[in-house]
């Protein structure tokens, strides 16, 4: 295979590999990385003896992964605060499967999965990407982790009823998401805390994540009295520093970033659960909000 033929191929395939790592790592650039990494074993291969460039780019991408999700999870035990996902953009055109399993592979980018999946160890998480998210064979799933099909199915199970138990239980109706997430907006903005509260479920949670580069909550606040008062300070103090708010689709829902002049400083995105707020998930780490509005980047 020519280079010029072999590069197209691994371009044609990139927002694939883009998505898996994504959902491996939650984090942009650590994706990019392995997915660049994934590119010069490409480029060096001999691609004559490979049959199915596909199978070998997602077997070389998902183990890249896993060794440097092990890397990333030392770094979690260290960081400053709650931890959460790199939010981003997703277009999922072309790659998502259609009917019911597009429900699926859209919730496997959501924050509040990706936050449960935290908790897998690395070979669970790849298991669950590759099966939940993507609807491989176990089979084929054993092949790219070079395990055995029982093994596999046994990390299936374990890691999909892990998911299962933890995972917020949320509406994906995204018009009841962007509105209610625009009179939260305009109820902390107004400095409406009746309204506000009246927004939020009892056992409201608000997760923060500064990384300590940022003003942040260092621990998570619950109830919907300490969140809706929590709320209308900050809007005061957003407010004073002149920050912009508009809508955008990340991580397969609606959320509101905040902008200082150019530079992204918030994103807000909120669970919803029988119409009301149940979880608001604040990243403000600027390390991780580079990307937003940039495009898609977890197909």
């Amino acid at each position: 295979m020519l280079m010029d033929a072999a590069t197209d191929v691994f371009e044609e395939h990139r927002p694939f590999l883009q998505g898996v790592a994504y959902r491996m790592l939650g984090r942009v650039a650590d994706a990019e990385d392995v997915v660049q990494e994934a590119w010069l074993r490409w480029s060096a291969a001999d691609h004559d003896t490979v049959r199915e460039p596909r199978a070998y780019l997602v077997r070389v991408t998902t183990r890249l992964a896993i060794d440097r999700l092990r890397q990333a999870q030392a770094r979690h035990e260290t960081y400053v605060g709650p931890w959460l996902p790199e939010p981003v953009a997703t277009d999922f055109g072309g790659v998502a499967p259609d009917g019911a399993d597009r429900a699926v592979f859209t919730e496997s980018v959501t924050l509040a999965v990706l936050v449960v999946m935290e908790s897998l160890s690395p070979l669970e998480r790849a298991v669950f990407v590759l099966r939940e998210a993507f609807g491989y064979p176990y089979p084929e799933i054993a092949a790219v982790l070079e395990r055995g099909e029982a093994a596999v199915r046994q990390l299936a199970g374990r890691a999909r009823r892990h998911v299962e138990e933890r995972k917020p239980r949320f509406e994906v109706n995204p018009e009841r998401q962007r509105d209610l997430t625009e009179r939260f907006l305009a109820a902390a903005a107004g400095d409406d805390l009746q309204g506000l509260i009246g927004l939020l479920a009892e056992d409201v949670r608000l997760v923060g994540d500064s990384g300590g580069k940022a003003k942040a909550p260092l621990r998570v606040i619950e109830t919907a009295d300490k969140v809706g008062r929590f709320m209308v300070s900050i809007a005061k103090n957003q407010s004073a520093a002149d920050v912009r708010f508009s809508s955008a689709a990340l991580n397969g829902g609606f959320a509101l970033v905040g902008r200082v002049g150019d530079r992204v400083d918030t994103v807000f995105q909120l669970d919803v659960v029988d119409g009301r707020i149940q979880t608001i998930y604040v990243v403000r780490n600027p390390d991780k909000l580079t990307g937003v509005g940039e495009g898609p980047a977890a197909a």
